[in-house]
This record gives structure tokens, C-alpha cells and sequence, in this order.
């Protein structure tokens, strides 16, 4: 007879993007481009934004957003803020070095027996939060946790800058996660991986005076399409499975282009593949559970469901992970 494994498993998600539109068309204004020029070469057609162009910058933080978000994600759950254990939130856009964004959220959802920590891994972070809380539920130091991903991306931009500020947008998502024995759902596997020598193709300075996100879009296409497809192949093999048994693949939503390239590499079918960078744009560690949420609510993902999570981002950090609904 064999021993009942724990596993976290993913109740719920739930998402919070700003109210504030910033569509294609507004960059013509001021850069030599086009709405025709961003969507043919990114797939984005708008963005959510805390801070516009050349604007006041608004007030919403990572960590009201991530509250938000994990409102709905609760509700969805029916899991009360005393029942959660421990928040891990994971930006490369805090709103202090510290306190943490996490320990921010843990005060006003008012989770106060909770362990709170954020963590860096940029458009990574969701799969390296979810890494790290799913450890935990499995290792026995929690039951219940929150994963967050959260960016207000739109304040690291230089609105001069063609090739960062038509991609990005501002937004948060979270799943709660719980521990659950026997069957089959729950984290099957995860992937980490790590390479500071691309450090230098994506970053985002924490000092100085030009503290704008930079990147050479070429390079980071190229590197993106070959760890992301590595990525996905060994965390399937990890859970013990074959690319033909994952029904969803949901990765980190970057670019189209990538996107389709990843798809092709690991040759899945159109329809197993979520994309929804249109709507969003590149919202870093939001934009898994972003599409996640959409993908469930649209009934592509269902109680069951094999689902291929992976990411990459600066640093350059790569993850990926297999779960099942």
C-alpha cells in the first residue's frame, strides 16, 4: 500500500489590472511607429497601466494591486485570511527595498499569522514563487499560501525608448495554494534554472540616475525561444510525463513571436496554447496568472487539466512547472 503524498494544490487564482487603457495608437504621438508596426512584431494590441506617457504617475502599488487580486482569489477559494500560512510574492518592481510587497499585502488582508517574503526572478518570478510555496506545503511548514506576482512595470519604462516601453503593462495575479493528499492534482514538477552571464541582455539598474528598464530584444528572442522550450521539456519529463499528455501550455507572455517560436520547437498543436499578450501586453510575473484565469474561466483549463507553466526573465532566470487542476 503507498504512502499518501502532500502536494499543493492550485484552488483558485484571481487578477487585478489598472483601470487605465494605453493603447497602440498613443505611442504614434510621440515615437516613430505605428499600431500596425507593434502588433505585427509583438501581438499586442494594449495595455493596463498605473503610469501613461509623459503623465503624472498614479499611485496604485505592487502590493495594492496584489491585494486586490488576492481578494478574488480568497473568495474563490473560500479561504479566510486567518487560514493563510504564508505569502510569497514575487516583482522586480517592489514598492520599497523594504518592507517586502508581501509583507504590505499580509497587513492589509489581514492575514496576521503569516510569513511573508518577496522574491526577484523578474518575468520568471511566478513559476520561482510557486516553486518555493509548493516546497514549503510539501516539506509540512505550511498548509495554505498564497503566490503573487505583481509589476508596476510602467514606472521603470523610458517612454523614449521604441524598443522596452510598446511592450510592457501593469497588472497582478494569485493562486492560492493548499495542500491536498492522495490523487493526482497538485504540483506534479518544477524546473529552476539560472545563467548571471545574460545579466547584461535585460536588466533594470537599482541605482543611479537612468533607472529605466533596458534590454537587447534580439538577443533575448533568441536565448528565450531555447531555454524556454528546454524548460518545458524537462519539467515534463520531471512529472514523469509526455508532451502529448500536457492539455494547456501557459507560458510567460513575452512576446507572439516567441510564443508561436516555443510552440513550433516543442511542436504543439495552436489550440493547446494560451496566448492573451493582446490584451495585457508583457506584464512580467503577472501575466502567467493572468492567462491562467482567462484560460480557466473560458473552460480551457478544467478539474483534471494538465497545465505547462514556464517563464523567463532577466538575469537571466528560467522556470517552468507541470501541474494538475
Amino acid at each position: 500500500m503507498s504512502e499518501k503524498k502532500t502536494k499543493a494544490k492550485i484552488l483558485s487564482v484571481g487578477t487585478y489590472v489598472p483601470d487605465t487603457v494605453l493603447p497602440n495608437s498613443r505611442f504614434e504621438s510621440f515615437l516613430n511607429t505605428s499600431d500596425e508596426w507593434i502588433e505585427s512584431r509583438t501581438g499586442i494590441s494594449e495595455r493596463r497601466v498605473v503610469n501613461m506617457p509623459y503623465a503624472e504617475p498614479g499611485d496604485m502599488t505592487a502590493a495594492e494591486m496584489g491585494r486586490r487580486a488576492a481578494k478574488t482569489a480568497m473568495e474563490r477559494a473560500g479561504v479566510r485570511p486567518a487560514e493563510v500560512d504564508g505569502i510569497v510574492v514575487a516583482t522586480f518592481t517592489p514598492d520599497n527595498f523594504f518592507p517586502s510587497t508581501a509583507c504590505r499585502m499580509q497587513a492589509d488582508l489581514g492575514c496576521d499569522g503569516a510569513f511573508a517574503f518577496d522574491i526577484s526572478a523578474a518575468c520568471a518570478g511566478f513559476v520561482y514563487a510557486l516553486t518555493v510555496a509548493s516546497n514549503m506545503i510539501t516539506a509540512g511548514q505550511a498548509e495554505t499560501m498564497l503566490v503573487v506576482g505583481s509589476e508596476v512595470i510602467s514606472k521603470t519604462l523610458d517612454w523614449s525608448d521604441r524598443g522596452t516601453c510598446i511592450l510592457f503593462g501593469d497588472g497582478a495575479g494569485v493562486a492560492v495554494l493548499k495542500a491536498a493528499e492522495g490523487g493526482a492534482a497538485g504540483v506534479a514538477s518544477t524546473y529552476l534554472s539560472s545563467d548571471g552571464s545574460m545579466g547584461g541582455l535585460l536588466y533594470l539598474p537599482s541605482w543611479g540616475e537612468e533607472r529605466f528598464l533596458r534590454m537587447k530584444g534580439n538577443e533575448v528572442f533568441k536565448q528565450a525561444v531555447r531555454l524556454m522550450s528546454d524548460a518545458s521539456l524537462k519539467a515534463v519529463e520531471r512529472a514523469g510525463m509526455k508532451l502529448d499528455d500536457i492539455d494547456m501550455l501557459i507560458p510567460h507572455q513575452a512576446n507572439k513571436r516567441i510564443i508561436q517560436a516555443i510552440t513550433e520547437t516543442l511542436k504543439l498543436p495552436e489550440e493547446k496554447v494560451m496566448i492573451n499578450i493582446k490584451k495585457y501586453g508583457n506584464t512580467s510575473s503577472a501575466s502567467i496568472p493572468l492567462a491562467l484565469e482567462e484560460a480557466w474561466t473560458d473552460g480551457r483549463v478544467k478539474e483534471g487539466s494538465k497545465v505547462l507553466f514556464v517563464g523567463l526573465g532577466g538575469g537571466f532566470t528560467v522556470g517552468s512547472a507541470v501541474c494538475v487542476m
